[in-house]
């Protein structure tokens, strides 16, 4: 995975810092299985990063593509879409919808700068608390190794070059 000029200079000074990235991550979760998976991971006391919010949906598939880039643009690091095991879909065809929308998702996340790995689809199941744990853990270690959300980093910059013009 090859690094941008900008993810090289947030990880020189958050060395410099002494502090460690933190990312935040988007998890979309269907009601179904991965939201009880979740659920199960919690009652069961698995440890877990905590820098995750679970939003909620009734099926993968009506995570629009729309909201996935509204979490970026709004300073996400990662955003995962966890849903039912396919032909497990309560309506029925919903997370080959979701398997076939990520992949363009992915695609366009590239057009914009990012690295599409920020973007992780997963199947949970309701009686997989475990595999649901380990998904969390090892995307938030994965989006820490590559560091914050560029489009965000930029954005900083920018806002920093126009005030130092008085614009």
């Amino acid at each position: 995975m090859k690094m941008t000029s900008t993810q090289h200079e947030t990880q020189a000074a958050t060395a410099a810092t002494g502090e460690q990235f933190e990312p935040k991550i988007i998890a979309f979760c269907c009601n179904w299985c991965s939201y009880a998976g979740a659920d199960l991971a919690g009652v069961s006391r698995l440890q877990m990063p905590t820098n995750f919010l679970v939003l909620r949906a009734m099926c993968s598939a009506r995570v629009d593509p729309e909201h996935v880039l509204r979490a970026f643009s709004k300073g996400a690091d990662g955003v995962m879409v966890l849903g039912c095991h396919p032909a497990d879909c309560h309506y029925i065809g919903g997370n080959y919808r979701t398997r076939r929308r990520i992949a363009l998702l992915k695609m366009l996340l590239e057009q914009y700068g990012l690295d599409p790995e920020r973007l992780k689809l997963e199947w949970v199941s309701a009686s997989e608390g475990v595999k649901f744990q380990n998904t969390v853990t090892d995307f938030v270690e994965m989006i820490r190794e590559m560091g914050p959300n560029p489009l965000i980093e930029a954005e900083k910059q920018h806002k920093a070059e126009r005030a130092k013009y008085g614009h």
